[in-house]
């Protein structure tokens, strides 16, 4: 369940039965012919689907990570330090308010650095989730090896926009430059994507976001309270 349909006195009646919350973590940024909020709205749609039948409540994606995209229009950045600590905040804020398990689940790569060190820092009370780490993976480069940032795997109905007709064409891969900057990379880079199809068909994407869906889930019934445990 999203916290924006609930108000406090409804969470803090939750709270007194079950201790979990999730934050999504994200990053606004430029991925070619799809959203510029592909990575907020994959990490925290995930963790709602996820969340929901366990009655977990889900907060706001954390919309702003590190990217070095910030040669496109729209896709702001933060300093590694900067998101280390607004996620340190958020956190702490959370268990000081009495939240005991805490799932980060990160939707953009640019910010696995900083959430994992956040993390480790308060374990066993924060955990680090990868959206498309493991099975989701696995699911991907066995139906198409060639895929990547704005490629197939992130086009999906909610994060392809009205009106945007996606290419039919399988892009090469990148070839990146020596010298890695925001310039450079857009000069090599060109519409944002990493090369590969930019869509497949909706089972195969189903079949990746399915598995995104249920590694968050079972990472939440592995911390449920032990009267709800099935385990």
């Amino acid at each position: 369940m999203r916290i924006r349909d609930l108000n406090w006195m409804q969470l803090e009646e939750h709270l007194e039965q079950d201790d979990r919350i999730v934050l999504p973590v994200g990053s606004t940024e430029q991925h070619a012919y799809l959203s510029l909020e592909t990575d907020n709205i994959l990490a925290e749609r995930a963790s709602v689907e996820a969340a929901e039948p366990l009655g977990v409540p889900v907060l706001p994606a954390l919309a702003y990570g590190v990217t070095g995209f910030t040669a496109y229009p729209g896709s702001p950045t933060l300093r590694e330090s900067t998101l280390l600590a607004a996620l340190a905040d958020i956190a702490d804020s959370l268990l000081g308010q009495g939240f005991a398990r805490i799932l980060c689940v990160n939707g953009h790569s640019g910010n696995t650095g900083a959430g994992r060190e956040m993390a480790r820092s308060r374990a066993p009370a924060v955990a680090w989730h990868e959206l498309w780490d493991g099975r989701p993976d696995a699911i991907a480069a066995e139906i198409d090896p060639d895929y990547d940032h704005a490629s197939w795997s992130e086009s999906i109905p909610w994060t392809r926009l009205p009106g945007v007709e996606m290419p039919t064409g399988r892009k090469p891969p990148v070839v990146w430059p020596e010298e890695g900057n925001p310039e450079t990379w857009r000069a090599a880079l060109g519409d944002g994507s990493f090369g590969g199809l930019y869509q497949r068909s909706g089972e195969d994407e189903n079949r990746v976001w399915q598995a995104a869906v249920e590694g968050i889930r079972r990472r939440l019934e592995r911390s449920a309270p032990a009267a709800e445990s099935t385990h």
